[in-house]
C-alpha cells in the first residue's frame, strides 16, 4: 500500500508541475500581433457564370421509385404507375 501512495503522490507532483508550467506560460508569454496580407488571384474573385446558384443547389430532387410490373395494392388492385418526369 505504501507504493501506491508514493506512485499517486509522486503522479500528483508531476500533473502539480505541469500545471504550474502551463498557468507560467499564459503569465509571462505575450504573443505578438503582426498584420497579415493574403493576396487572392483575380481569377478567383469573378463570379463564375456556370455556376449553380444557392437556390438551385439547395432544392432537393426527390425521385421515386418505379413500382414493379406485377405490383399490387393491398385491396388486390394492380398499383397505378409512374411516369418519369
Amino acid at each position: 500500500m505504501p507504493t501506491l501512495i508514493r506512485l499517486t503522490i509522486a503522479l500528483l507532483f508531476l500533473a502539480g508541475l505541469a500545471f504550474a508550467g502551463l498557468f507560467a506560460l499564459t503569465i509571462f508569454v505575450d504573443p505578438g500581433e503582426k498584420e497579415i496580407t493574403v493576396k487572392i488571384p483575380a481569377r478567383q474573385l469573378v463570379a463564375n457564370p456556370q455556376a449553380e446558384t444557392p437556390s438551385q443547389a439547395d432544392t432537393p430532387v426527390v425521385q421515386a421509385p418505379a413500382a414493379p410490373a406485377n405490383a399490387t395494392a393491398s385491396d388486390g388492385q394492380p398499383a397505378p404507375a409512374i411516369a418519369p418526369e
